[in-house]
């Protein structure tokens, strides 16, 4: 584990991407501003062990069995014919709305 000191309004950087500053020391509690692109996940420690431990309660629940899809479609139960739909007339195009540009 690397340590660093740091005091309040300065940063680290974290693979060229991730930074990371001291905002604000108030007694024993330390604020901290992360910046860091949209992929890359950021939480606290606390709330990422909860994630990690619902991810594997899900992982080792039982699941319910699908049911087995065979080789052969089921036939149909009617055999009346499908009626087409007769084609509409095309659609015309409404009139167009003038724009003006500034």
């Amino acid at each position: 584990m690397l340590i660093l000191s740091r005091k309040a309004g300065e940063s680290i950087v974290i693979d060229g991407r991730i930074i990371v500053k001291v905002v604000r020391v108030e007694g024993d509690m330390i604020k901290l501003g992360i910046d860091a692109p949209a992929d890359v996940p950021v939480h606290r420690q606390e709330v990422y062990d909860e994630i990690q431990k619902n991810n594997r309660e899900a992982l080792n629940k039982d699941r319910p069995k699908l049911p087995r899809l065979s080789a052969n479609p089921p036939s149909p139960k009617s055999s009346s014919a499908v009626t087409p739909v007769a084609a509409s007339a095309p659609l015309k195009p409404k009139a167009s709305i003038p724009t003006t540009r500034k």
